[in-house]
């Protein structure tokens, strides 16, 4: 498998974010090796907390919240998917598909034999996270949902060939539509079409994916990404032939009941309708993609009750980014520090 590796030096400097790398390899599923980065700060024999990210960021989205946890106490590891930040990155848009991603993530965590984990999941960090649970329900310790799901084929059988040829129509729109077309505003398109649709056909089509930190500024504006911040979200990416990561993961997501994953995604879920350990949901006010996206978890997850839900405002997608003490604080309380 063909890949890039980000020069060591576009990661000199970033604002907010001292850490050192580690690595390890994975298998890449084809006979070779990838290299996934991780940060891995605090005490090796302290209770672990595990972050995930999504799309298009990187570990440099949790920055704020590696140190408080670690002055609680904590062993706080927080890896960069395949694709993102300083791991490696396949340079096909082929090369990615959800159950490599699940399959290079399980090589990774089991490698670091860590067990007693509470995870805090956002975006795609829970569609390949809450796998792991399902996968290793025995090495976690509790599970913070925030912002994240995990779909199996929502849109019915009978509207899928619709809905696909609707797809064909849509336009590629800019980067500042992208949140009006969540919101069900976006006039330039098909009335009832979900913004996520816009949001595949955007990942695979826009040139300006090439700038995620642009992109996450336009998401997720509760609290504005100065220039520095949005040149660190964009550090991993020198050019567009490191992106296709960025672009092949919407078109991941199992939204049609005949796309892959959609079988793995079900059996996760009678997992987790198994999973009794301390389960909590954290979802932002004023996210336009996963609005509502707790109910399901609320009513299925049996380690929802008793635990303390929250909503973490005010905030949008990317609420690491907009409020990280509520984040930690979610953290604190669902592990009793």
């Amino acid at each position: 498998m063909q890949f890039k590796r980000t020069p060591d030096d576009r990661f000199d400097r970033l604002p907010d974010y001292p850490f050192q790398p580690n690595y390890l390899q994975v298998d890449d599923t084809e006979r070779g090796e990838l290299r996934i980065h991780y940060l891995d700060e605090g005490p090796a024999d302290a209770e672990v907390v595990l972050l995930l990210h999504g799309q298009p960021a990187w570990s440099y989205l949790y920055r704020h919240m590696i140190q408080p946890l670690v002055e609680a106490g904590f062993r706080v590891i927080v890896p960069d998917l395949v694709g993102f930040g300083r791991s490696d990155k396949p340079t096909r848009t082929e090369d990615y598909t959800y159950a490599r991603h699940v399959a290079w993530m399980s090589d990774w965590f089991t490698q670091l034999d860590l067990s007693g984990v509470t995870v805090f999941l956002q975006d795609w960090g829970s569609l390949i996270g809450l796998r792991l649970v399902a996968a290793f329900p025995e090495r976690f310790a509790g599970v913070v949902l925030a912002n994240g799901g995990l779909p199996a084929g929502p849109i019915p059988e009978e509207l899928t060939g619709p809905t696909r040829e609707v797809y064909k129509t849509l336009p590629v729109v800019k980067a500042a539509e992208l949140e009006a077309c969540f919101r069900g505003t976006y006039q330039g398109g098909a009335p009832g079409v979900p913004g996520i649709l816009y949001w595949r056909k955007f990942c695979a089509e826009s040139r300006e994916i090439c700038s995620p930190g642009d992109v996450i500024g336009l998401i997720s504006n509760v609290v504005p990404l100065t220039e520095g911040e949005i040149a660190a979200f964009n550090a991993p990416y020198p050019d567009e032939s490191y992106v296709a990561g960025a672009r092949r993961f919407p078109s991941l997501i199992p939204l049609f009941p005949d796309e892959p994953e959609v079988a793995e995604n079900r059996a996760a879920w009678e997992v987790l309708k198994q999973f009794d350990k301390p389960f909590m949901c954290a979802f932002a006010d004023q996210d336009p993609v996963t609005t509502g996206g707790d109910r399901a978890f609320l009513d299925r997850v049996p380690g929802c009750n008793g635990v303390g839900h929250r909503t973490i405002s005010p905030a949008g997608h990317f609420l690491q980014q907009d409020q990280p003490d509520q984040c930690v604080q979610a953290i604190l309380d669902i592990t009793g520090h």
